[in-house]
């Protein structure tokens, strides 16, 4: 948590450079965005206060579940952000190339804990195969979530307020994927990249530490059965 919130605010702090240095709120979304990639994790650290209080079968711990997935992604969804590189501010392009990343490496971390809670608690309750049927399931609904937000340009909480137009959205764009077919691919290849990435990640969170070699020092050793050797 903390090393997420030093990158958050150095994400905040090189926005806020930005625009003091170009006079332009432009890229003020970033700070948005990374505001709502940060939900999915408040949600997901409350479902598991509720999971480990024995109340996984309340209508608390669903509600936070349900909500935690509506919102999950948001965390992905900076690196869609890096559109507006083709559109904005040209001049400036490595700067917001940087800028981009950074807000969408954080971002994207910050999803990667809410999942690697949430899939604890799958695997917890269900077993090791079925969370990682979850992480696919995830991979794809979110990358469904971004298509929604880059193409559709819908947001997590229409689902409340605008109910009849993310069905029609949604209703047409399932009914014919491939009458889409940039966002169908795009929808596909983003849910690659975001279980490849968890993946890997998660590859990172079971490294053990490596147990440093015995070495002589002096006429004695760190391994005292080595001290009894003739020699």
């Amino acid at each position: 948590m903390l090393a997420l919130s030093f990158a958050s605010g150095v994400c905040l702090a090189l926005v806020l450079a930005r625009i003091a240095w170009t006079a332009n709120y432009h890229y003020g979304f970033l700070l948005w965005n990374l505001f709502l990639a940060w939900i999915p994790l408040a949600f997901a650290l409350l479902a598991q206060e509720k999971f480990q209080a024995g109340a996984e079968r309340d209508w608390r711990f669903g509600a936070l579940a349900a909500g935690w997935l509506l919102f999950f992604p948001n965390a992905p969804y900076i690196f869609t952000d890096l559109s507006h590189l083709t559109t904005h501010f040209m001049a400036h392009f490595w700067v917001d190339l940087a800028l981009i990343l950074c807000c969408a490496l954080t971002g994207f971390v910050l999803g990667f804990v809410s999942l690697f809670v949430m899939q604890g608690l799958v695997k917890r309750r269900y077993g090791r195969t079925a969370s990682w049927l979850f992480i696919v399931l995830v991979a794809g609904l979110s990358s469904f979530g971004v298509c929604v937000g880059r193409f559709m340009r819908l947001n997590s909480w229409d689902i409340l307020f605008k109910p009849l137009q993310l069905y029609h959205g949604i209703g047409g764009w399932v009914t014919n994927p491939m009458g889409q077919r940039v966002s169908f691919g795009f929808g596909a290849l983003f849910a690659a990249f975001v279980f490849i990435a968890y993946l890997m990640l998660y590859a990172l969170t079971q490294l053990q530490h490596v147990q440093p070699a015995v070495v002589p020092v002096g006429p004695k050793t760190l391994d005292p059965a080595l001290d009894s050797l003739p020699g």
